[in-house]
Formats: structure tokens, sequence, C-alpha cells
């Protein structure tokens, strides 16, 4: 390959890459460790700041919902400004949350701090699957979509032993200060390279080499574009396969270890190890899911994936009764539930592949951030269900959904194999 090869036409990764692919994890995996930080934390809080259990449930989702927001401001951001510089204002961004919330003086400041740092965390994932969509080869993009998505069960691993284990030593507020570490990756960020598909697309938009339609629509409004007649069939079918996806994730996360410890009676369920043991099986499912979904379709894996989800959840569900007398087999569908959550793998790499260069990171970011903040509404709406249904209803929802998602995939194009180039819509993948 010459020097003016782009980066996604090398047929093997090479140390450029690894540069690339570590940026991007280590911003998702920051992010979402900072995103969950505080849910392992809500006991001292609440000691502090003597909030009831409705006012720790809306802190708790301010971040989340935060998130929502910062995927539109950073997704705009990732398009103008580049992926690399978009994902360094994120860092910061999340990095002045967690010291602000170390020095909160009340829960009001502390609520404040956390949707900065739900801004920041907004902004990690979309530019860095991005830049990994755009410079790795169409054959592997999808294992190494998965590789830097495997950041959020790291995160909220870290989230968990920190939180269980050492906070209750070191305290809440020493915690959130530790929490700025990421900042030192600022000091290096010029050492990661920026996408060359993206400078490549911005020059030719200056320089008016771009097609004309191309060029008219990379002026307009990044949501206008998003909208817009070309786009907005496929922005729509996206969103709500997320919203499904992520509805089925978060549902399971808040009610699997209360209803287990409440309803169930299983005692290690209020400890850091349930999470421990789902983030085992996400690590499992997240790395895996890129290699099938390369091999068999973005399609095919993710439904059966879904599946792997709703078969974890029976089994706490449907099939207690069977195995009550077996805590280990309730950890055990914990392990089957995470490797389900690999679907997670899917969007960077699948989403990549479904919209043009003009628009790329705003969708990602978009879609996936609008898509977490409306789970700010989570929390409130369990408490809902659980009056009514009980704890169980909520693991039931989440079952539903991930079948929803399930099924829903289908409505969206076949993408694997798909080429990516600067001035035009991602070519055709290998599958219809």
């Amino acid at each position: 390959m010459n020097a003016t090869t782009r980066l996604n036409e090398h047929l093997h990764p090479g140390a450029v890459h690894r540069r690339v692919l570590l940026l991007a994890w280590g911003a998702w995996f920051t992010g979402f460790y900072t995103l969950m930080l505080l849910s392992f934390l809500l006991p001292q809080v609440q000691a502090e700041f003597g909030l009831s259990e409705r006012e720790l449930a809306w802190m708790t989702g301010i971040a989340v919902g935060a998130s929502g927001a910062g995927g539109v401001l950073f997704g705009w951001m990732s398009d103008r400004w580049g992926r690399r510089a978009s994902l360094g204002v994120a860092i910061a961004a999340f990095s002045l949350g967690n010291l602000l919330a170390a020095a909160s003086p009340s829960s009001l400041a502390l609520i404040l701090a956390r949707a900065l740092a739900g801004l920041g965390v907004g902004g990690t994932w979309g530019a860095g699957q991005a830049m990994i969509g755009e410079t790795f080869p169409p054959a592997r993009r999808g294992r190494y979509g998965a590789v830097a998505q495997s950041g959020a069960p790291c995160g909220l691993g870290t989230a968990a032993a920190i939180g269980s284990f050492v906070a209750p030593v070191i305290g809440w507020r020493t915690t959130f200060l530790l929490s700025v570490a990421p900042v030192v990756a600022l000091f290096f960020l010029r050492a990661f390279p920026e996408s060359d598909l993206w400078l490549e697309h911005r020059r030719r938009l200056r320089d008016g080499t771009l097609a004309r339609a191309e060029r008219e629509a990379a002026r307009r409004p990044i949501l206008a574009q998003l909208v817009g007649r070309d786009l907005r069939g496929r922005f729509a079918g996206a969103f709500l396969l997320t919203i499904l996806n992520m509805s089925a994730y978060w549902f399971a996360v808040i009610w699997l270890p209360r209803y287990l410890q409440v309803q169930r009676g299983l005692s290690i369920f209020g400890s850091g190890w349930w999470t421990l043991t789902f983030v085992a099986g996400s690590l499992l499912g997240y790395l895996t899911f890129g290699a099938v979904s390369d091999a068999i379709g973005r399609r095919r894996a993710f439904t059966l994936y879904c599946a792997i989800t709703a078969a974890g959840l029976a089994v706490v569900t449907i099939f207690w009764e069977a195995f009550q007398t077996e805590p280990a087999v309730a950890l055990g569908s914990l392990f089957v539930a995470g490797v389900g959550t690999g679907t997670w793998s899917c969007f960077g790499a699948y989403f990549t592949e479904l919209f043009p260069t003009r628009v790329r990171g705003a969708a990602l970011a978009v879609i996936m951030n609008a898509s977490r903040g409306a789970q700010f509404l989570a929390p409130p709406l369990i408490a809902v269900v659980g009056a009514g249904w009980g704890l169980g209803g909520g693991v039931a929802l989440a079952a539903g959904f991930a079948a929803l998602a399930g099924i829903w995939v289908w409505t969206l194009p076949e993408t694997r194999g798909t080429r990516i180039e600067a001035g035009a819509e991602p070519a055709a993948g290998v599958e219809p």
C-alpha cells in the first residue's frame, strides 16, 4: 500500500489502527465508568444529604438523561470539528463533572455536576465508533467495533468494584476525585490520528469536488439532514431499534438485583458480585458478537444475541420454581443474559455502514445517546410498574423488549461488508 491509501483500505490493521482503537475504547470505558459510578455510591450520598428514595432515583437518572443532549452536541462537533477533537472535549467535560461532584456542597450541586458528566459521556461513543468504522477494513469492522464496545462492561465492572469495595473505605468524594484521572489523556491527544476519511470529506467539501447533492446536503444543519427525505426512514428505524435494545438492557440491569434480593431472597445480589458476574458474560458477548456478525451478518447475529438475553431472563422468572434452591443457577442466568448484551457491539459497525460520512458522527451519537437519555424515565417507571406488577414485572418487560428488538432489526437493510467512501452513500454490502 502506498502513502495515499486510506486506512480502511489496508488489508491488515497496523499500529495506527491500534491507536485509533485505544482512543475509542479508552474514551468509552472511562465515560461508561463515570455514567455508572453513582449507582454504587448511593448509600453514602443518601446518608450525607438525607435524600429520599424518589430523590435518589432522579439523581441516578440525571446523567443518563444529560447524555442524550450530549449526543446531539458532540455529534454535531464530531462531524464539524473532527472525531478526535470531539472526543477530547467530551473527556474534559465528564472529568470536570467528576471533579465538581467530589466538591459538591449540596445535593443540587451534585445533580448539576452529574448533568455535566452525562453531557460529556454522551460524546464518547459516537465519535469513537465513527473513527473505527472509517479507519478499519470492512471485513474486520465488526470485530474491532466490538472490542471498542467492550469498554462499557469494563467500565461497569470497574464502577462496581470501586463503588462496592473501595468507596466504603475512602469515601464517595475521594472516589469521584480519583475519577478525574481520564483528563490526563488530553495531554496525549495529538498522538492519536484523526479519521483520514473524515479529513478527505472535509477537504473535498471545501474545494468543491464533492458531488453537488452531497455539498448541498452537508451544509444543512445536522438534525435537518438526519430527518431529510433520504435518511429519515433509516434514522427512525435505527433509533427505534436502539430504544428497544436500550430498554431491555436498563430494565434488566436496574430490576434484576433488587428482584433477586428482595422477592427471591438471594442475599448475594445485595453486593457487587452479581454485577461482576453479569459483566463477565457481557465481555464474552461483546467480544464474540463482532466476529459472529462479520461471519453471518449484522441482523442474524443481532437476533441470535437477543434470544440469548431472553433465555437468561426466563430462567429467573418463568422457570424460577425449578431452580429456586440453586442460587448458582440464578448467577448463571445473569451470565447468560450478559452474553446477550453483546448486541451493543452491533451498533457501531452497523450504523457506520448505514449512514454517510457527512452525518455519521451525529447519527451514531444522536441515536445512541437520545435512546439512553430516554432511559432517564426508567427508574421512575420501574417504581410505577413495581407497584402494580411486582418486581418480576420489570424483568418480564426487559425480556419483551429484547424479543422486539430481535424482530425489528429485520426492518433495516443488511450491511455486512459495506465499503465506506468520503463523498457518497456507503456502498452495498455483500448481502441484499
